[in-house]
């Protein structure tokens, strides 16, 4: 491989960020913080308040309240309060770079999936 096709790669990431990414990877882990992704994702931009996402995914407040803390302790939503109530949405931008380190190995690097096969909303 010549050089200049070594360097006109993104750098590979750093232990730290590995470990970001884990850790991202493993807040969404469970069946019910993937679900309050999803919601989320399908109410972007505007978002839904914490009684909406409990009552669209029949889970109680007080474990909303544990999967919705871990989720925003990695990054992965946000929340503003409005009033007397907590609005949550997804958070994109981190999303969008968590996607894309995976991405940068399966598609670009060695292309093991085809950019073309990856598709949304089946």
């Amino acid at each position: 491989m010549a050089l200049s096709q070594i360097s006109d790669k993104a750098p590979p990431p750093r232990s730290e960020e590995i470990s970001r990414y884990a850790d991202m990877f493993s807040a969404m882990g469970g069946e019910p913080r993937l679900r309050i992704m999803r919601v989320l994702l399908a109410a972007h931009p505007d978002g839904m308040v914490v009684g909406e996402i409990g009552e669209e995914l029949g889970i109680p407040d007080s474990t909303l309240s544990h999967h919705l803390d871990k989720l925003k302790s990695q990054d992965l939503i946000s929340v503003k309060r409005q009033g007397t109530f907590l609005r949550y949405t997804a958070n994109t931008a981190t999303l969008e770079e968590l996607l894309g380190f995976l991405y940068a190995e399966c598609c670009t690097r060695n292309n093991a999936v085809k950019p073309k096969r990856i598709t949304c909303c089946r």
